[in-house]
């Protein structure tokens, strides 16, 4: 284990003293965190799956990274045993009479059984093979492969959006809510994938520096896009609630609005749309790998803002204890998964693949 896994388990374990403040905090926070890495390694595995359909030359500088993240997801799913565990505390359909939470609403006979603990935890169970199945490197050798991956990625995943994290605030849902998780996971682990590889081996982009255009301007075109994409339907969902202004609609957007989360939305707008579209809307940013590795890296950073954003107002909005769990939960589960992810890259550890970008880079 290297020096940087090392700390992320220390302060995974030093994030367990939370349990005795507020068990509840803390289940959330470690689930945000769980959310947010597994997202930047699935979200990475969605740029590739694309390069495979699509073609060009932007695609290979990520590919390896891919790889890496891929032999990670065993363990990186065990970590979500804790939550489970605790379930009963952190999900209110979980820890009371079977349908009492939807006495306000409506009681379809199908949303209780779609809401029962022995049917939630087989989804889970499904949802995690699933996702190892995807991310093993197979699913990067073919297009038939990589299409079936991205339509069975797109399909679990939004599912499993609305029921780990949707399902915090029962009676609530959005159709637009599995959408705009998959943007941000997208939008994520590209932006993981660029930082890593500019900023561990960026001759790999200035290799191609004589091309036009770069590399580097298609990487940042790349993270253009999916910022832009998240913007549009984060809009577009707070503009059809906020529009129809219904109670039972508003429930999600009131906790962000109307207490101290509201500063974090305002940090979202400004981090994950208006500072990267506006930085990279110049090519003397996206050809400069040197200048394209820092916007990358607000990116994933906004990536994580936002996974908070999504999970502790709907459990405990008030609560200041997520502001100090949250920074250890999700340094603990970034330094643990990818801590070890540069010295790989540099040194070109894990077969041809790697050879060969350390080779470009060399």
């Amino acid at each position: 284990m290297n020096r940087g896994s090392l700390a992320g388990l220390v302060l995974l374990v030093v994030s367990l003293a939370g349990w005795w403040v507020d068990a509840r905090v803390l289940l959330a926070s470690w689930l945000a965190a769980w959310w947010w890495s597994l997202g930047l390694a699935l979200g990475c595995f969605v740029n590739v799956w694309m390069h495979r359909l699509t073609g060009g030359a932007w695609g290979e500088s990520l590919r390896p990274v891919a790889v890496l993240l891929g032999r990670r997801m065993p363990w990186l799913l065990l970590a979500l045993v804790p939550v489970l565990a605790g379930m009963k505390l952190l999900y209110p359909w979980a820890g009371e009479p079977q349908g009492a939470w939807l006495e306000p609403f409506s009681r379809p006979a199908f949303v209780r059984a779609w809401l029962s603990t022995p049917f939630f935890l087989a989804r889970v169970a499904s949802y995690a093979l699933a996702w190892w199945w995807l991310t093993r490197p197979a699913s990067l050798e073919r297009k038939g492969r990589a299409a079936a991956s991205l339509a069975l990625y797109a399909v679990v995943t939004s599912l499993a959006a609305v029921d780990l994290l949707m399902s915090l605030l029962p009676g609530w849902y959005s159709t637009a809510f599995g959408l705009i998780a998959l943007a941000v996971q997208a939008s994520g682990g590209a932006a993981l994938a660029v930082l890593l590889v500019a900023a561990c081996v960026p001759r790999r982009l200035e290799a191609h520096a004589e091309r036009r255009p770069p590399l580097s301007r298609d990487l940042g075109n790349l993270l253009l896009m999916w910022s832009m994409t998240w913007a549009y339907l984060a809009f577009m969902q707070f503009l059809i609630i906020w529009a129809e202004n219904l109670p039972r609609e508003i429930a999600w957007y009131v906790p962000r609005l109307q207490t101290g989360w509201v500063y974090v939305a305002i940090a979202l707008v400004l981090l994950q749309w208006f500072v990267p579209f506006l930085a990279l809307l110049f090519r003397a940013v996206k050809d400069r790998p040197a200048r394209l590795a820092p916007v990358a890296a607000l990116l994933a950073a906004a990536s994580a803002l936002d996974v908070a954003w999504t999970v502790l107002p709907s459990v405990a909005p008030h609560s200041l204890h997520g502001w100090w769990l949250l920074p250890i939960t999700f340094g603990g589960m970034g330094l643990l998964w990818f801590g070890g992810l540069p010295a790989q890259l540099r040194k070109g550890d894990g077969g041809p693949a790697f050879r060969e970008l350390r080779h470009a880079g060399a």
